[in-house]
């Protein structure tokens, strides 16, 4: 896919996703708040506010054609300001973006440690309008697998979280045989799929970011941990 010219707001973002004024309503609510409450909690670099349709938004929503072939369940980890899946949440309202036409709209499991920032997410999904398919979870990813009412998601992503093998290993235990992790990367997204595969068997797919020339996004499927052959003497 092309690179995106520069998303300067909301007029610039429905041309390039081709979404709805009410969705672009929403997210120009999404940016008041996130300004609002930046002030307080460190939601995001403050050298990025005054870029948010491009460097969040926009960054956020390229996502979501990779995963269409997934409609169900999705599992953000390490949420923070709520890049990507509130903006993944706002746009599978839109029809453009429905994971199954005609179908309810996919269910998004935010997983926050921080309570501040699930108090911001809570407040965004609120205002929004999509809290009736968001879930948010003031816990660390390593607990979820203890949880019952956590179902195997269909799409795991994370965006500015960690390493990619320190991903895969949080990931792994709600990994099921047909989840895809969706993962917004750097530059060093070659050097950390080669130090992940140290431990992890994975098939990846790497797809170049429309949002920033040098960014990548690391797109994995059928993981599972490396099995160490037994050197007998």
């Amino acid at each position: 896919m092309p690179q995106l010219p520069r998303i300067q707001g909301p007029e610039d973002f429905a041309s390039a996703f081709g979404v709805s004024r009410e969705t672009t309503d929403r997210l120009r609510l999404y940016a008041d708040l996130l300004r609002q409450w930046q002030k307080a909690v460190n939601l995001v670099a403050p050298s990025t506010l005054d870029d948010i349709w491009h460097r969040h938004f926009a960054d956020s929503a390229q996502i979501l054609p990779l995963a269409q072939d997934r409609p169900g369940p999705w599992l953000d980890i390490g949420s923070g300001g709520g890049f990507p899946a509130l903006v993944v949440a706002i746009l599978s309202l839109d029809p453009t973006y429905a994971a199954v036409p005609g179908q309810p709209p996919r269910h998004l499991t935010l997983v926050e440690s921080i309570a501040k920032k699930c108090a911001f997410l809570s407040e965004v999904a609120r205002r929004t309008g999509v809290a009736q398919v968001v879930d948010i979870l003031s816990v660390r990813v390593e607990t979820l697998p203890t949880r019952d009412n956590v179902a195997l998601p269909a799409v795991i992503s994370a965006r500015a979280l960690a390493a990619l093998d320190k991903l895969l290993a949080l990931s792994a235990p709600l990994f099921g045989p047909s989840t895809t992790g969706i993962f917004l990367k750097g530059q060093g997204a070659e050097t950390e799929i080669a130090e992940a595969r140290k431990a992890w068997d994975f098939e990846v797919d790497l797809v170049p970011s429309r949002t920033d020339p040098a960014g990548r996004i690391v797109v994995i499927r059928k993981l599972a941990p490396q099995v160490r052959k037994v050197q007998w003497p």
